[in-house]
């Protein structure tokens, strides 16, 4: 096995991923996570793959474009499905529901709990202006389903959906083995936060609206890649 043109590994495959760059972003994703951006070197990022400091600069130039691939994989399959679901149009609550629950299973199947690195300070470089951009995005497409939904597009609570949803990078944090498998049925932790998102705007979900929903995540969901 190679990483890049004549650079063979120092050990045998031990990190998830279908190639190297996705073996670096597994193990990035683990050590920005648990000892922090600033303390991880991409030394330390190269062994923990198993592979030369060298064969890491192949794919990655610098460790910020580490963080930035990181960012952008936890960001971009969600926004892909929300702009699927908005374009879909039909009633806003089933919409929201629907996107709450399929975006906490996303945030609940990521091994390393990586929407934990929206809170560090080198998330706010320059050079993640893109991952701000999409992720402001799909705040913007969670608010705009709540203010349908309400009725009322000046609704306070029309913010705090999309806060439900991400609540689950906390919960996560303070119980690590609350984690759900990327594929089967949809999660029941997620069919509860998608109930929150409605609950939270005044809204009762029923078992129709429910249905209608869980179709939705089944038909158009985009996994999470990390």
């Amino acid at each position: 096995m190679v990483t890049g043109p004549g650079r063979p590994r120092l050990v045998e495959r031990r990190r998830p991923g279908a190639s190297g760059r996705e073996e670096i972003l597994d193990a990035a994703g683990e050590l920005f996570v648990t000892r922090g951006f600033a303390a991880t070197s991409t030394r330390a990022i190269a062994e923990s793959v198993g592979i030369r400091q060298a064969s890491l600069y192949h794919h990655f130039p610098t460790k910020e474009s580490i963080l930035a691939a990181l960012l952008d994989s936890t960001v971009e399959p969600s926004l892909h499905y929300a702009r699927t679901l908005a374009d879909l149009g039909g009633d806003p609550s089933v919409l929201l529901w629907a996107l709450t629950a399929g975006d906490s299973w996303n945030l609940l199947t990521d091994r390393s709990n990586l929407g934990r690195l929206y809170l560090i300070p080198e998330a706010d470089a320059p050079g993640l202006a893109v991952f701000h951009a999409k992720r402001r995005e799909l705040h913007g497409i969670y608010r705009t389903l709540a203010a349908r939904a309400v009725s009322d597009p000046n609704d306070p609570r029309c913010g705090l959906p999309v806060r439900v949803t991400e609540s689950v990078i906390a919960i996560r944090a303070d119980d690590p083995a609350i984690t759900a498998p990327a594929d089967g049925p949809l999660p029941t932790s997620a069919r509860l936060l998608a109930d929150s998102s409605l609950r939270i705007l005044g809204l009762e979900p029923t078992d129709a609206l429910r249905d209608a929903g869980t179709a939705l995540v089944v038909a158009h969901r985009t996994p999470a890649t990390g």
